[in-house]
């Protein structure tokens, strides 16, 4: 009986994330902060995310978070350059020639996050486990999870793209993404992620002048304070312009860029943040970020 409630209640809220996104919502921000959100006026970045995804202009929201159909966007605004190289795409796992594929590459679904698996012909791998999890990743209708009903417009699929080589000596363990905090076509700040492991991340935030701001983020145990280690990257003014161009028309958005030895790269665009519920940055950040979201409120 208790499954069978259980059940229904997920069928319910399932529902209610398709249609009426705010009491789902309401239910999730009073467990996880102990008050209800202010609708009438949101405050904090956090806050003012709830607010576009119930009462916003999403329409192009799907199109932009899918990973696959975003690369056209990007390419119609003229960057096609920094596109990585595009091998293949796939509806099904099981349609994926291995063998046609470069020695290293990404495999990774389009609507969702944390699908992706690096492939790497020169080291031992598991085809058929592969295939087993993206096809998993497929069936799962990823904005359930936590409210963000526009990744469950998504038609999802598998692409394969470039392997982004870290050049050698490299400061991290893994690329640093420059991810760009972008309000109404402006570039505000940027959020620097790198030395990734399953247990912990290294992040830092700087401004536009590149002064890093430890006072900005929360740390915690899996959110390390990495210092001011990230060098004010090469072609800044251009991954300026290219952040820019991206966000125009939208209140706020994430730009993701990687940038190597001055080339640089596209990596996605996010519109709901760690599902608006960031808790990486300080509260006193959240609401200076809030701040430079323009809402349209009755």
């Amino acid at each position: 009986m208790f499954g069978v409630k259980k059940k229904i209640i997920k069928l319910r809220d399932n529902y209610q994330i398709d249609h009426c996104p705010q009491k789902v919502i309401n239910k999730i921000w009073l467990h996880t902060y102990g008050h209800k959100i202010n609708w009438e006026s949101p405050n904090d970045l956090n806050e003012k995310i709830q607010w576009l995804i119930c009462f916003g202009d999403t329409s192009r929201w799907p199109d932009l978070t899918d990973k696959y159909k975003v690369r056209d966007y990007v390419a119609q605004k003229g960057y096609n350059n920094i596109l990585t190289k595009l091998y293949g795409v796939w509806d099904d796992a099981r349609k994926i020639d291995f063998d046609s594929l470069p020695s290293k590459f990404v495999l990774k679904c389009n609507h969702d996050s944390g699908s992706c698996h690096i492939v790497d012909k020169s080291r031992p791998y598991n085809q058929n486990d592969i295939i087993r999890e993206l096809n998993k990743s497929l069936r799962t209708k990823y904005g359930y999870i936590h409210c963000e009903p526009h990744y469950n417009e998504i038609t999802p699929c598998i692409i394969a793209e470039e392997y982004l080589e870290m050049p050698e000596d490299y400061f991290s363990s893994s690329l640093v993404d420059y991810k760009i905090w972008c309000f109404n076509g402006k570039p505000y700040s940027f959020f620097t992620i790198y030395n990734r492991t399953k247990d912990s991340i290294s992040i830092s935030s700087y401004d536009l002048e590149w002064n890093v701001h430890p006072e900005h983020c929360a740390f915690s145990n899996y959110y390390r304070d990495g210092g001011n280690k990230v060098q004010k990257p090469s072609s800044f003014n251009q991954m300026l312009e290219i952040a820019s161009n991206l966000s125009e028309g939208f209140p706020e958005v994430r730009v993701d860029l990687y940038n190597i030895h001055g080339r640089i790269f596209f990596g996605e665009m996010t519109f709901t943040s760690n599902c608006g519920r960031m808790n990486y940055f300080s509260k006193a950040y959240l609401e200076e970020m809030g701040r430079q979201v323009k809402l349209a409120l009755k």
